[in-house]
């Protein structure tokens, strides 16, 4: 590929990750939104994060299949608890680590 094509291909990517995020700020800045829309796209990080945690946990191989006994997802409950008693990123991490190597050992 020559320079202006590696130059174009940048700027046809960028717009083409720009458009869609600018494209609702600009058409829905200056409107006011309904209180249940709202509240709707409030819970769609929570959905995501917990579709891509439950994925993670509970299914493996290929094709996927369900799996509910697994290291990882021994390992999530105690690391959950931790997380909410001590609310400390440093703590959840180190003991997260710590009881997923002990789950894999077991297991």
């Amino acid at each position: 590929m020559q320079e202006t094509e590696y130059l174009l291909l940048v700027i046809s990517m960028g717009l083409v990750t720009y458009i869609p995020r600018y494209l609702p700020l600009f058409l829905l800045a200056q409107r006011e939104l309904p209180r249940w829309l709202i509240e709707w796209l409030d819970m769609i990080p929570a959905a995501i994060l917990s579709a891509l945690v439950f994925s993670e946990l509970f299914l493996s191989g290929s094709p996927r299949h369900l799996e509910l006994i697994s290291a990882k997802s021994l390992a999530a409950i105690p690391t959950l608890l931790i997380a909410i008693k001590t609310r400390s990123l440093g703590w959840t991490v180190i003991s997260g680590m710590a009881i997923f190597w002990i789950a894999e050992k077991i297991l």
